[in-house]
């Protein structure tokens, strides 16, 4: 378990941003490389978003399950050295190697997985299957329902769950054997694609930790409607008698949204959760436990009190605020877990009960320094009022780049960013960072783009939009140079976040 209040450095890189020669960053080599970089440069924190399932657009805030492991952050090259299918062809045109095309690289990669499968079904190998067989009995709780999700879905054509038979949305349980003994080689493939990301997963956080590098995963607060969970727990959601929610999850308008946003998931039925003391949050974050040694939760605030839109409204304009589950259920999952390594995405609408709930429980909020150069009501994004029980951001992948945001500021924003870093256009990047690490947050993370000063056509994602350039991005090796290098370990050495020695001497 990582120690939170220990003062420390890290970069924000999404698994699937890494170089590779299969379209898309996954578990193999480059994320290995990528730890000796962090290591290299000083830095004891590798920040991911969601390695679940990606969902409508691509993205991993909006899974088909809580629990499941992304396909697509499967490497293959294990699974070749395994045995269990050859080096794969290429598409005649290759991939992208900056961007991911999901729509070609999705199915190409699940059809190399396939043939891995079949190799491993057929390869006489009883330690293997054993280890297989072990890990299914340890992680049934979760695998069964998820599994025999997938495996209807393909049978369904991908449609949504409330459009399946109504005896399997109904979840009537001869309909589920049926299922169970209709779909067993389909159900085995999911299965065996978990268990290869769990293995990955687990290979690579040891060695990360080894190295003396920390990984910070992402929880999401709320979850898709098409999905495993609220297919098989749909007493848990508030939904109408046809399964569909009569309320949905969003933020109320603002000034980046004039009509507010509406991420349109289900909401829970907290009542129903407390009744057996929210196991299935504990649950949840048991698995999470395993995957990553701190986490970040999404929309912390929501714990408190969550927006509530009526299903009907085609915007986020009509919703109003209901108290969330709070203390309850921190308690609660501390009771099961013991203490949490929690980070709380503490940012938005922020009130004195979201404040009162993050420090009850000493979580570290957030500080994303962007922010700091608008309005007056921004000075609490400015270093010299942080406090130490923070994580500090130079901006996070919903934000523009640095050198983005630097060149579609305002006049004010710039001015006043320029007195206050003492920088300019071309050294923004670096002056961002060595405010928040110079700062008194125990932790400063920063996103690769903006350790690499890369403009805003680099950006990973722009909050309530879907399209292509959004969860996209990859980098090259190339870019990351030794005076790059050099110049973050140094600076995390001669701030206190480094406890090793920095990569090279002055």
């Amino acid at each position: 378990m990582m120690e939170l209040q220990q003062r420390q450095a890290g970069v924000l890189l999404h698994v699937t941003s890494l170089p590779g020669p299969y379209g898309i960053g996954d578990f193999g080599p480059d994320a290995y490389r990528f730890v000796d970089w962090l290591k290299s440069a000083g830095q004891r924190l590798w920040q991911w978003l969601p390695t679940t399932p990606i969902g409508p657009g691509n993205s991993p805030y909006q899974s088909v399950s809580a629990f499941a492991g992304s396909p697509l952050m499967v490497a293959l090259h294990p699974l070749i050295t395994a045995g269990w299918m050859e080096a794969p062809v290429l598409p005649d045109n290759g991939f992208e190697p900056l961007h991911v095309d999901f729509g070609h690289v999705v199915p190409w990669r699940l059809a190399q997985l396939r043939l891995a499968y079949r190799g491993f079904q057929v390869k006489n190998a009883a330690n293997e299957h054993l280890a297989f067989a072990d890990w299914c009995l340890r992680e049934a709780s979760w695998l069964d329902d998820y599994v025999l999700f997938m495996a209807l879905e393909t049978e369904n054509q991908g449609k949504a769950w409330w459009h399946w038979p109504d005896a399997i949305c109904r979840r009537e349980a001869q309909a589920l054997v049926d299922a169970k003994l209709r779909l067993t080689d389909e159900i085995g493939f999911w299965a065996f694609v978990q268990w290869c990301f769990d293995s990955q997963l687990a290979e690579l956080k040891a060695y990360a930790n080894a190295q003396g590098v920390a990984i910070m995963g992402d929880l999401p607060i709320f979850i898709a409607h098409h999905s495993a969970d609220c297919w098989s727990r749909p007493d848990l959601y508030i939904l109408d008698a046809h399964f569909q929610p009569t309320v949905v999850a969003g933020c109320p308008p603002d000034a980046m949204a004039p009509t507010g946003q509406r991420w349109g998931n289900p909401l829970y039925r907290w009542d129903k959760m407390a009744e057996d003391d929210y196991a299935w949050w504990s649950a949840r974050l048991k698995r999470a436990l395993n995957q990553a040694d701190v986490f970040r939760i999404d929309h912390f605030r929501g714990f408190a009190g969550y927006y509530e839109i009526p299903a009907s409204c085609p915007t986020a304009e009509d919703g109003v605020w209901v108290p969330g589950p709070g203390k309850a259920l921190f308690e609660a999952i501390e009771r099961m877990l013991g203490k949490l390594p929690i980070v709380a995405e503490d940012l938005g609408l922020i009130t004195a009960d979201v404040i009162e709930l993050r420090d009850a429980f000493q979580f570290p909020g957030m500080k994303i320094l962007q922010f700091g150069f608008g309005s007056d009501d921004s000075d609490d994004f400015l270093p010299h009022n942080w406090s130490p029980n923070f994580v500090a951001y130079t901006g996070t992948h919903d934000n523009d780049t640095v050198r983005g945001w630097w060149a579609n500021a305002s006049e004010h924003e710039r001015s006043f960013a320029a007195r206050y870093l003492s920088t300019d256009a071309d050294h923004v990047h670096w002056a961002m960072i060595r405010a928040c690490c110079e700062s008194v947050a125990n932790i400063a993370v920063f996103p690769l783009q903006d350790v690499l000063g890369l403009d805003g056509s680099h950006r990973m994602n722009v909050p309530g939009t879907i399209g292509s350039h959004n969860w996209t991005w990859r980098f090259d090796w190339s870019w990351i140079n030794d005076d790059i290098s050099h110049a973050l370990a140094k600076l995390t050495h001669d701030t206190g976040r480094e406890l090793l020695a920095p990569a090279s001497p002055d």
